[in-house]
Parts: C-alpha cells; sequence; structure tokens
C-alpha cells in the first residue's frame, strides 16, 4: 500500500515571473472593464467599483513585489 503513496510535485519556481507577470495584466484589464461600466454604474455602485479597483491595484503592488522577490532568488 505504500507504494501509491503521492508524493509532493517539486518547487519549480521558473515560470513564477511570468505567471505573475500575466496576472498584472489580467487585473490591470479588470481595473479598466471596472472602470469603464462605471459610465452606467449608479453612484453606489461606482463607489463600489473605485474601492475594489483599489484594492486590485494594491494586489498589482504586491504582484510587483513578488516579481523583484524572484529575481533577487534567482541571482
Amino acid at each position: 500500500m505504500s507504494e501509491f503513496r503521492n508524493k509532493p510535485n517539486p518547487d519549480d519556481r521558473s515560470d513564477n515571473v511570468e505567471k505573475l507577470q500575466a496576472m498584472i495584466q489580467n487585473t490591470e484589464e479588470k481595473i479598466h472593464k471596472a472602470e469603464t461600466s462605471m459610465e452606467f454604474s449608479g453612484s453606489k455602485q461606482q463607489e463600489q467599483i473605485n474601492a475594489k479597483n483599489e484594492r486590485r491595484r494594491q494586489a498589482i503592488q504586491g504582484f510587483k513585489e513578488e516579481i523583484k522577490d524572484e529575481a533577487h532568488r534567482n541571482d
């Protein structure tokens, strides 16, 4: 029975930067779409969109910090 145990996958970080960059681009697209939709939204929805976009901008900052960390890790 021990021969069927799951082995953990090796920690492959070789494509982390590419994944983080894709996440940044995706998040920026979401911000743009949300800002475009604000034109058709009421004031309460606009407040919610602004708050969510601010969280998205903070997430982008976090992704950029992770990219820096990955760059230092690969030095």
